[in-house]
This record gives C-alpha cells, structure tokens and sequence, in this order.
C-alpha cells in the first residue's frame, strides 16, 4: 500500500487534473480550434518522450525517474499558476496555457512510464495473481480519472490558477510518497543506451516476438483513436452542442470513470473464472457498441450515459492488455517494451486532436461515427485472431 499504490493514486490524480488542460484552454480562450490543438499538443511531446522514457527507467529506476517526473511537473505548474495570475486574459494566457499542455504532457510521460514499470514488477511478484495486483492498479487510476474532471469542473469555477495550484500541490505529494518505493533491481542486461529511437527498437522487437501481445496492441490502438476523439471533441460537444457548462464536461468523464471503475471490478471476478478472451471480446463489444451510440446521442443525458458504456468496455480491455503485458515481458526489458507498446497505443490521440481542430463541431458526430466503425471492425479482427492463442486461454 505504502510502496505502490498511494505514490501510483498521488500521480494518477494529478495526471488526470492535468487531462483537464484542454478544458482549461475552452475555458481562457473559447475556441474549439485552439482546444483541439491544446490536445494535440499535449500528446506530442508523450509521444517525443516515450522512446527515452523507456530506456531512462531501464537503467535509473523507476522510482528515481517517477519523483524526477513529478518535481519537475510541479515546478512547472507552480510557474503557470503564477503567469495566469497576472495574466488572466490575452495572448500571455493563451501562450501559457499551450505551453503548459506540452510541457505537462512531456513530463507526464516519464510519470507513467515509471509507474507503470513499478507495477509490472509488483504484479511480477504476485504470480498467478497478477491480474489482481493490475485490476487494482487500474482501478487506482480510474478512481483517479473519476475525481479528477470532476474537481477540474468545479476548481475551474475559481480561476485557473487555483486549479493549477491543486494539481502542484498533488505533484509534490507524489514526488514524496515516491521515495517509498522499492528500488528497481539491477537488469542482468543494462537498459539501452544512446538514441531514443534504440530503446523503442527493443521493445518494438520484443512484442514482435509475441504474437498475442502484438495483435491486443493494434486491436487497442485502433480503438484509441474514438477514444481520443471523444476526450479531445468533449468540450466543444457538450458546451457547444449540447449547450451545457464546463462543470458538464467534468461530470462525462468522471461517470465514465464510474463506468470503468465498475467494469474493472467486475473483470477482477470474470478473469478468475473465464479467462483473458472471454472477457476480452465481450469488453470490446461493448465498447464497439456504445462508441457508435455516442456519436448519435440527441441528448446530454444520452451522451454521457453512452460515453460511459464505451468506457466500462475499454476498462474491461485495458485490465486483459495489462494482465497480458505483466505476464509475457521479461522484467529486464519491460521498460523499453512498455515504451513502445504505449508509443504505438497513444499515436491516435494527437490525430484526433487535429481531427478535431480540423472538423466543423455540427461535422463531429460523422467523424466519431466513421472512427467507431473502424474500432469495431478493428477490435473483431483481433479477438478472432485470438480465439485459440494458449496466451489468453490460460
């Protein structure tokens, strides 16, 4: 509890506040262009990050790297704080606020990554119970995810530098309780070294060297660019659309949180008793389903129950991609093949960003519609791959 899971709840939660920094941009500059390339901004630099994030735990640890990640997001925090203070309107702000969802974006990255890699080793060590320890682990992150938009929402309505005021004072929380950690053991094989790119060519080699791990990854990846798109187009959705406040817009995700956090329970109990593909294939049917629901919904009520369907079924996906991960890497290389496996999950959200800078908001609905279809085609090629994989049979 003290070791993994309290500094892995600080960092989530601070993480998913920080997910709120394109609603913070609607909120400061009221354009659903800037909005969407406030999204993809931030996703950039992750990606920029990923390959070196990857090698960097390998070799210095995961819990050097995670307290690092989460100082230096604070800092960063606690000068935008400052900055909108004493600019709360014009293009100060609206260069702050850019900034800030890509430095934010960078840092979060090593965050994750070194969590991640802290839990892959506990859920390690747990054996036969690692789908426990991984439902637990995600289940932290969509508490996370639950509290989150919705504290962005309500902060919000003080000003923004109170807001970023929170999200420091979570970060240095983090970076503290992260000195609880366990030090990672030494690899029999130092992490690479070099290039960034040599870090991701590991991993990029050891999911290839497993065939089920490879084909969830594209079945996910596919499934994300819906997913990103639905985060990314949200607040123009439900304010502009829907004509709902901004506390609306908190209040979709954290019930999709509720959704998701919901559906990791129950998987906890499922997987125990089915498997890894049952559980799997009826999770992305769901999510297949309630994507092309949302993107008709008349009503905010229909929409945010909706969005909240799709997400229990990507959280249901995500604990199978998780247990499955923790099960096939080899510890010495589960940092570089992390990186590459969330390097290839992650590209759809800054395409969706420019989708949704790109795309007229009445058009948005046409767009999400075409991005479900492709998930669910993409998600029944998967699965039907997978039926008789020994990996999720086990």
């Amino acid at each position: 509890m003290g070791s993994i899971y309290l500094p892995r709840a600080a960092g989530a939660l601070a993480s998913a506040m920080s997910n709120g920094i394109p609603l913070l941009v609607l909120a400061t500059t009221r354009s659903a262009a800037l909005t969407g390339a406030a999204f993809a901004l931030e996703w950039l630099p992750r990606l920029a990050a990923v390959g070196w994030a990857g090698s960097v735990v390998d070799r210095r640890g995961a819990r050097k790297i995670f307290h690092l990640a989460c100082v230096a997001k604070a800092l960063v925090l606690a000068v935008g704080a400052v900055l909108l203070h004493l600019h709360p309107s014009g293009t100060v702000t609206s260069v702050t606020v850019m900034v800030l969802a890509a430095t934010t974006g960078f840092l979060t990255q090593f965050a994750f990554i070194a969590a991640e890699a802290a839990g892959a080793a506990a859920g390690q060590r747990a054996g036969r119970g690692a789908h426990r320890v991984q439902a637990v682990l995600l289940g932290i992150d969509q508490t996370a995810n639950l509290a989150g938009p919705a504290l962005v929402g309500l902060i919000l309505l003080a000003g923004p530098p109170p807001l970023l005021a929170v999200i420091t004072l979570l970060s240095l929380v983090a970076a503290l309780l992260a000195l609880r950690t366990p030090p990672s053991p030494e690899p029999p094989v130092p992490g690479p070294r070099g290039w960034p790119g040599a870090g991701l060519l590991t991993g990029w080699r050891t999911i290839r060297s497993l065939p089920a791990l490879t084909w969830l990854v594209a079945g996910l990846t596919l499934s994300n660019l819906p997913t990103g798109l639905l985060q990314a187009a949200g607040p123009v959705i439900v304010v502009q659309h829907f004509g709902q406040s901004t506390t609306a817009v908190g209040f979709v995700w954290s019930a999709a949180a509720a959704a998701m956090l919901l559906s990791v329970t129950l998987c906890r109990f499922a997987l125990d008793r089915l498997g890894l593909w049952p559980v799997g294939a009826a999770c992305a049917a769901l999510a297949s389903l309630g994507c092309l629901a949302a993107a008709q919904a008349p009503t905010y009520r229909s929409y945010l129950v909706l969005v909240a369907v799709f997400m229990a079924g990507e959280g249901g996906m995500t604990v199978v991609l998780r247990t499955l991960r923790s099960r096939l890497i080899p510890p010495e290389a589960f940092g570089s093949a992390l990186s590459a496996s969330v390097l290839i999950l992650v590209l759809p959200f800054p395409v969706a960003g420019v989708l949704t800078a790109l795309t007229p908001p009445d058009a948005l609905g046409h767009v999400i519609t075409i991005c479900a279809a492709l998930q669910g085609l993409g998600l029944f090629c998967t699965f039907a791959r997978l039926r008789a994989d020994p990996a999720l049979r086990t």
